[in-house]
């Protein structure tokens, strides 16, 4: 067994098969390989972003002040990242977060 397969994940996580924004960039949702949708709000993708500007990278503790992420935020664009993630800008200017397939599977809400 080599060193790539003992650090290669057991079973793969989920991965989106299709993004869209609201009409008004206040949600998004994803389509996933399995079949699943889910649903976020901006604001929650926002006050959840992983990037070293809102999370300290040494004690992994959220520097970003949740509270102050104002609930009409939007998201005015959506990048895929790889095949692994996408990236969002934000109608505040934020745009450095990564947020894989893993954290948006658990960032976001079933739609039923």
């Amino acid at each position: 067994m080599s060193f790539w397969d003992r650090i290669k994940p057991s079973t793969p996580s989920a991965t989106a098969t299709d993004a869209r924004l609201s009409s008004d960039g206040s949600r998004l949702e994803l389509t996933w390989d399995d079949g699943a949708k889910t649903t976020a709000t901006a604001q929650a993708l926002r006050q959840h972003c992983p990037c070293a500007g809102c999370v300290d990278e040494w004690t992994n503790q959220r520097t970003l002040d949740t509270t102050k992420v104002p609930a009409d935020l939007r998201v005015n664009q959506v990048h895929p990242v790889g095949n692994y993630a996408l990236t969002f800008a934000f109608s505040d200017g934020h745009t450095t977060g990564i947020y894989p397939w893993k954290l948006l599977r658990e960032l976001t809400q079933p739609i039923n």
